[in-house]
């Protein structure tokens, strides 16, 4: 019997309503969304696990192997462009695919490509397995959207996506911590393994700091990725629940829209309409271009900055990168519950006030001279609440944008422009730092602060938006 690939993300059909009584859906409500939320938020934690991994590595593979920035810049740039296309086509599928099994798939399968890249060593080889591990990177978002847009309201968006979003920071924080400290271990031990060891004699395998920080976190992705198997469900109509714009009395919503799905013309004269169709997503976009090469400069290229400008011993550039990430999830929460009570959805005034703060900021962090340890770490961690503060909001902006019905698909085309800049935050800072040093590489990111603050300026009024369904057959 042939199975066709779609079918084994198939989502789950909506089942009859579990109960009519209100403190029984409540209950039940109360339940599932915190299962919902915790489960996408240590799962797409885990992601970083099997992907930020890297930036540690990075150092230690120039030293041990002999790989130069520009190639590890390349490393960087191949794998965020896969990922940046698989974000948005998988983006499109995960609007239509069943959470709980298309996260369990990508996590697994990248943590997979962790391990063989742990076990490589030819530039070649390291760069096929990265590349490819990016493509199963983006299988971790769309899933979260699709929960996250489907069990928590508009109104309640800037808050909940906040605390949801600091998952990032999390998974950032703890890998960049763990890894620094794999960094300086090795072990040593043989395999046995009769029928391949010539002669009957063990293999003697060594593996070193580098590869440590590939292999161990793959193995925790993977006991996570089964972890998700348990855990995940789909929507609210899956379990016997109505939808949450129904649950939580949202103004203007019309019961039969709300429970509304879209399928083949349907959903694409949607996404034609509310995605493709929509200028305002597409200035969102060109903001988060620049907003992704401010947050990767500094998430992938800080331990090597601090470590080579600044004289910070590789060890404590680990924890103080993970300051920026820890400050980084505070900004998000920050910037969330501004948007959601003083600014009545209006998300893009945060995004400009905290751009054009970002700009003095990396200037004083270039200017900083180097053994002022905490002096850098303080405005290393002001960098990161300023920079992830519009970095979340680029997300429920566009699911205001885009509904709760394509809230995935638009997500993935915001972030494979964010992704695409990785050719300058990846290869491109690489071979500036490498050609003229790290002076040069300030100047372009304050420069694209601006860029960033100007687009954001295009979609100052943007508020949520109502799916208009009569509008799809005009």
């Amino acid at each position: 019997m042939k199975i066709r690939l779609l079918e084994l993300f198939a989502p789950d059909p909506p089942i009859p309503m579990c109960s009519e009584d209100q403190g029984e859906i409540d209950k039940k409500y109360r339940y599932w969304r915190i299962r919902q939320m915790y489960s996408t938020f240590i799962g797409y934690a885990v992601y970083y696990f099997v992907r930020q991994n890297m930036s540690i590595a990075m150092p230690l593979m120039e030293k041990t192997l002999g790989i130069t920035k520009t190639s590890l810049g390349v490393f960087l740039t191949t794998h965020k462009l896969l990922y940046g296309v698989s974000k948005f086509v998988n983006g499109m599928l995960g609007d239509r695919a069943n959470p709980r099994i298309f996260m369990f798939t990508g996590l697994f399968l990248s943590a997979l490509m962790n391990i063989f890249f742990g076990f490589s060593s030819a530039v070649v080889t390291l760069g096929v397995f990265w590349m490819i591990n990016g493509w199963f990177q983006g299988m971790g978002f769309p899933p979260c959207a699709r929960v996250l847009s489907h069990w928590f309201s508009p109104k309640e968006r800037g808050v909940t996506w906040s605390i949801w979003n600091s998952s990032h920071q999390v998974g950032a924080l703890s890998i960049l911590i763990l890894a620094g400290y794999l960094a300086r271990q090795e072990v040593n031990f043989t395999l046995h393994i009769p029928f391949l060891s010539a002669g009957g004699h063990p293999y003697s395998v060594h593996l070193g700091g580098w590869q440590l920080c590939f292999i161990v976190p793959a193995i925790i992705a993977m006991v996570v990725a089964f972890f998700l198997l348990n855990r995940l469900k789909d929507t609210p109509g899956s379990l016997g629940l109505p939808p949450v714009e129904v649950y939580k009395r949202e103004e203007g919503t019309k019961a039969e829209d709300a429970c509304r799905t879209l399928d083949g013309e349907d959903f694409n004269r949607f996404i034609k309409r509310y995605v493709f169709g929509n200028r305002y997503i597409w200035y969102i976009c060109f903001a988060n271009f620049f907003i992704y090469i401010l947050r990767y400069a500094f998430l992938d290229w800080a331990p090597s900055c601090l470590y080579q400008m600044k004289g910070v011993e590789l060890y404590s550039a680990g924890w103080m990168t993970a300051g920026f990430e820890l400050f980084g999830a505070i900004g998000s929460i920050v910037a969330g519950y501004i948007t959601d009570h003083f600014m009545k959805g209006r998300r893009a005034p945060v995004c400009v006030v905290f751009m054009l703060s970002t700009i003095g900021l990396i200037y004083l962090y270039w200017k900083a001279p180097a053994g002022s340890n905490l002096y850098i770490t303080l405005l290393l961690i002001t960098l990161g609440f300023f920079i992830y503060g519009p970095q979340f909001l680029v997300g429920v902006m566009t699911a205001d944008q885009a509904t709760k019905h394509a809230a995935a698909t638009a997500i993935g085309l915001t972030g494979f422009f964010g992704y695409l800049s990785g050719i300058i935050s990846g290869w491109g800072l690489g071979w500036t730092v490498q050609h003229y040093g790290w002076d040069a590489s300030f100047v372009f990111l304050m420069i694209c602060a601006v860029l960033a603050a100007f687009f954001f300026t295009l979609v100052w009024n943007a508020r949520p938006v109502k799916e208009d369904f009569n509008a799809l057959k005009a």
